[in-house]
């Protein structure tokens, strides 16, 4: 059985799933092939904790661990509405293709939508085509403003070396 639901992230398993997915993404060629630091698997979910516009989706299949999705809230200054960026999006690879990830993707839609949202963003790594055919099934594009001017960019600056 598959269980889609919005994390509380007061209970110490939907904690435990969210430090243990996240973790697992981590090490993955896709989350950049590292396990967290010690640091951010003792901290982050009482940081997520802290901050409302943070959203958490955990997937369990049989009881077990399967997927997650951590959101931020953000705002369309063009729209003058809010948007949910999904920051965090893996699914672990022994539940792939169940449709797990689409299961997510309708519950942070859902979220969106009860939060006024004007669209869902994320990112997602150039050489990820699975990710890319998903995202494209659930009806997610690339954008561009202006045609003529190219496709949006998605750039970081670090500012510390943690």
């Amino acid at each position: 059985m598959i269980e889609i639901v919005k994390a509380n992230l007061d209970s110490p398993s939907h904690g435990e799933a969210v430090i243990g997915l996240l973790n697992f993404y981590a090490m993955d060629q896709m989350g950049g092939g590292e396990e967290l630091p010690a640091h951010v698997k003792q901290n982050l979910v009482a940081e997520l904790r802290k901050r409302p516009a943070a959203h958490v989706v955990l997937a369990f299949a049989d009881g077990a661990p399967a997927g997650l999705a951590i959101c931020m809230e953000g705002f369309s200054t063009f729209a003058c509405q809010p948007l949910l960026n999904i920051h965090d999006f893996a699914v672990a690879p022994q539940y792939r293709r169940r449709g797990i990830a689409k299961m997510m993707l309708e519950k942070v839609e859902e979220i969106a939508r009860s939060l006024g949202c004007c669209k869902l963003t994320l990112e997602v790594l150039e050489g990820n085509r699975t990710a890319q055919s998903l995202y494209r099934a659930c009806g997610f594009a690339g954008y561009a403003l202006d045609p003529a001017m190219g496709h949006a960019l998605f750039w970081q600056k670090k500012l510390d070396d943690r």
